[in-house]
């Protein structure tokens, strides 16, 4: 039985879904960051791997320690401010895998703050990574 140490709530997108969206698109994401993040579910850090529920028709993504080769919080030319939201809260946790290429995830998203669980998140998974 593996343990989950910490859940949540994402909605995600790969680097190419938010490279591919329209004005339209971006101008709806300010009502909804939905319009952005196709891909959502339950995110658990457990003591064997990142798990993404539903991440694709096929299934769960699950993500060793040594599938995640990078992990930052900050605004990009594909996620800034403009759409995060002006305080840290908000910034996109990135993760680059070696198996969904680099991945920006928004855990438990509050939709009028903007406020995310991201940064407590990062310390989770950097920690985790370390163990």
């Amino acid at each position: 039985m593996t343990d989950v140490m910490r859940s949540g709530s994402y909605i995600a997108a790969t680097v190419a879904e938010l490279s591919q969206h329209s004005a339209a698109d971006k101008a709806a994401c300010l009502v909804s960051q939905r319009a952005l993040f196709p891909r959502r579910g339950r995110i658990e850090l457990t003591d064997k791997g990142l798990v993404l529920t539903d991440w694709s028709d096929t299934g769960d993504l699950t993500l060793s320690r040594e599938a995640i080769l990078s992990l930052r919080r900050e605004f990009t030319s594909l996620y800034g401010r403009f759409f995060g939201g002006l305080l840290n809260a908000g910034k996109p946790l990135i993760l680059q895998t070696t198996t969904a290429g680099v991945i920006y995830v928004l855990i438990d998203r509050r939709e009028l703050s903007e406020f995310t669980s991201n940064r407590r998140w990062a310390a989770a998974i950097a920690a985790w990574r370390r163990s």
